[in-house]
């Protein structure tokens, strides 16, 4: 996919029709002609050296929590080293899944 960006306006150019065909679920998941547009904001960070991946929440969908099989040992606080939310944990939670990997104890 090229991306142009000129200003304040950026341009997604899909190369091939797996690429044409999810621009067109995130067209109708985000513009929505008879209401309000939805907004895209950005998660985390984007280093190509360190991982080649940019990502963003789409504002206005309801997510639901996923969780790991995993359960917390103890008492604890869990962070996303993505998008930085925390959760706390009681001894026997299950460990969330946050921005597609398990969250990290934190303390």
């Amino acid at each position: 996919m090229k991306i142009q960006v000129d200003r304040n306006i950026v341009e997604f150019i899909p190369e091939n029709d797996q690429e044409t065909a999810s621009m067109e679920t995130l067209w109708r998941v985000v513009v929505d002609c008879a209401a309000d547009n939805k907004r895209m904001t950005a998660i985390g960070e984007y280093i190509p050296s360190k991982e080649n991946l940019a990502r963003f929440h789409i504002e206005g969908i309801e997510s639901t929590t996923v969780y790991t099989e995993d359960k917390a040992v103890e008492e604890c606080t869990v962070i996303c080293t993505t998008c930085n939310k925390y959760m706390h944990l009681k001894g026997g939670d299950a460990v969330p899944v946050c921005c597609g990997r398990p969250m990290d104890v934190a303390d």
